[in-house]
């Protein structure tokens, strides 16, 4: 089935392309959530007059996009966290620890947007891809350490 994007797909188009696509993904996915319209005649007229307005709005997108990724080359995110013998750590660092991490420090994005292979699990500074836009990707610098029994109260570590 024929479909005419109106907005820019990972893996699958830009603005106002046509792409073949399987009918059950253009029928329940893409042209409820309003991704694109089939490709008629009619269609193909009614997107050319709201074709600026689709591009405005996109740009938009973009240049937040690109806001938050000069914001994201500066920030270095830490964490601490507890380990054990080897230094292994009791479980592992995901992206939603790292998108908690940057909320905190004021910076919200989607933990969906940090591409992280494998979850962290161990100790170290780590380069992280963050993709905030189909042409926007960023690097963000997190650094994983030790959490610290200094940082507790001293009544609780006496009581250890």
């Amino acid at each position: 089935m024929k479909v005419i994007l109106r907005s820019d797909m990972d893996n699958l188009g830009r603005l106002g392309e046509e792409v073949n696509v399987r009918p059950g993904y253009a029928r329940n996915y893409l042209v409820p959530k309003g991704l694109a319209m089939e490709a008629t005649p009619a269609n193909k007229n009614a997107f050319e007059q709201e074709r600026r307005k689709l591009q405005e709005k996109m740009d938009a997108v973009r240049a937040d996009a690109e806001q938050v990724a000069e914001k994201l080359e500066n920030a270095v995110v830490e964490l601490s966290v507890r380990v054990g013998e080897n230094e292994k750590l009791y479980g592992s660092v995901t992206s939603g620890h790292i998108a908690d991490a940057l909320a905190e420090q004021g910076i919200v994005i989607d933990k969906k947007k940090i591409v992280l292979e494998n979850p962290i699990r161990s100790l170290g500074e780590f380069d992280i891809d963050v993709k905030l836009h189909p042409d926007v990707q960023t690097t963000l610098k997190v650094v994983v350490k030790r959490h610290d029994r200094e940082e507790q109260p001293k009544e609780q570590q006496e009581e250890e």
